[in-house]
């Protein structure tokens, strides 16, 4: 037995392995290597042009208008997502009113939790489709509420000075049930016994979430923030689906701004594939830096 070990680890190994290197890790390689040429994606003749592509993205407004809509998003999305996830979380595991130092969850919070989750199953496509409908300014619903209490009624995704906030609300809504569900269940498991001695001597809930809960699910914390981070850093699909980029290029996004540039009215894969590569790093350099910013010193319970 102690002789076959090693077959059956490449056995099984091997094969997985090359599918990522193949799938994964190759486009990866040819995405840096298209990106120092002037290729445009349907012609057999591709010249290297050196770093020109990233010289000319120093000077592309367009994409800087992206990255900084990116970074809007980068600041705002993971802060208030996870705050909800915290707050909705702590109110379903030890919001009742009844129970042992009040740290006994709602009645009813298996339903909450299922209806806050329902977001989760469906893709982000409808998501998109299903909110642009709620936009729409004419029958939306947003705007029949409005008109029911004769407010008046925004063209939300067709104004420059909504549609990315518009857009970036659908975001949170889209990923806070996840982490209202992932924070209910790391609560669950720190013991009854802290709460209720930190209830019993006189703390408030705000108090126990901030001193207590959060120090304890901090790794849980770090975890979330970094997906929701890179989830920032993204955006393709919310922003292409309800606004492409519009009114105006005011909802543009780094990864709509690359794929409009290899596949939209330009065509340029070049210039597409270093705006990939910029993408990349960006990317990489927010989760070190996530990580290394969340470092602290885990706290233990038994």
């Amino acid at each position: 037995m102690k002789h076959g070990k090693y077959p059956l680890i490449v056995t099984f190994l091997v094969p997985p392995v090359l599918l990522y290197v193949i799938f994964v890790v190759s486009p990866y390689l040819q995405a840096f290597q298209i990106s120092t040429t002037d290729w445009l994606g349907f012609s057999a003749e591709a010249d290297p042009v050196g770093l020109a592509n990233f010289e000319a993205l120093l000077h592309d407004g367009r994409v800087w208008n992206a990255i900084e809509n990116n970074a809007i998003m980068l600041a705002v999305v993971p802060v208030v997502t996870i705050g909800l996830g915290l707050f909705f979380a702590t109110m379903l595991s030890m919001g009742g009113r009844k129970g042992r130092a009040g740290v006994t969850g709602v009645r009813g919070s298996s339903v909450y939790r299922l209806v806050y989750f329902f977001p989760q199953v469906l893709s982000v496509v409808i998501i998109a489709l299903l909110w642009k409908e709620v936009y729409h300014p004419n029958n939306g619903l947003l705007n029949g509420a409005l008109r029911t209490f004769g407010l008046p009624t925004p063209t939300w995704l067709g104004d420059p000075r909504t549609a990315f906030w518009c857009v970036l609300a659908v975001m949170v809504w889209s990923n806070v049930g996840f982490y209202v569900v992932l924070f209910g269940a790391a609560m669950s498991a720190i013991p009854r016994d802290i709460y209720e001695a930190v209830m019993l001597d006189g703390a408030s809930r705000l108090v126990t979430l901030r001193r207590i809960t959060i120090p304890l699910l901090w790794d849980t914390v770090q975890v979330a923030w970094i997906y929701l981070a890179i989830a920032a850093l993204d955006g393709f699909i919310l922003v292409q689906q309800m606004t492409d980029g519009g009114p105006s290029f005011s909802s543009d996004v780094i990864g709509l701004r690359m794929y409009n540039t290899a596949f939209a009215s330009e065509s340029k894969f070049g210039y597409a594939s270093a705006i990939g590569v910029v993408m990349f790093f960006l990317t990489l350099t927010v989760a070190v830096l996530a990580l290394r910013a969340a470092r602290r010193d885990r706290i233990e319970y038994s």
